[in-house]
């Protein structure tokens, strides 16, 4: 005889999986960063330690296309000013935590979090899709 499970079951079990995952999900989220790293058209420019800094710091990266200015403060990092034309990498604000990189297309700059190695040589596969 064959038993059959009730939809109550599968949807139980459905509603625990997705719970579970939300809960991964948040708490691999909420990891601060350690380590910023700056790269200038594929290059890597600069490597920051995040918690060095007890007082604000800025300083320029500057291409042909024009300049960044780069603000670090305790634990967090951001596009300060920008003489690219749509600011969109200032308007990006704060980043403290390493899901979404910070990127200036314009002018090739792309700043990423990650609570890893000091080192750059993380080239594993990234947690965010899409």
């Amino acid at each position: 005889m064959k038993r059959s499970f009730s939809n109550k079951f599968w949807i139980a079990l459905v509603g625990g999986v997705l719970v579970l995952s939300a809960i991964a999900a948040l708490a691999l989220g909420r990891t601060p960063a350690k380590y910023a790293h700056v790269y200038q058209n594929g290059v890597l420019v600069r490597t920051l330690v995040l918690s060095a800094y007890d007082k604000p710091y800025t300083f320029t990266i500057e291409c042909d296309a024009g300049s960044n200015a780069v603000s670090v403060e305790h634990g967090r990092i951001c596009v300060a000013d920008a003489s690219c034309p749509d600011g969109l990498c200032v308007r990006q604000g704060w980043a403290s935590r390493g899901a979404t990189p910070i990127v200036c297309l314009p002018h090739g700059l792309v700043i990423t979090l990650d609570g890893g190695k000091a080192d750059s040589t993380n080239t594993g596969v990234d947690a965010i899709v899409g």
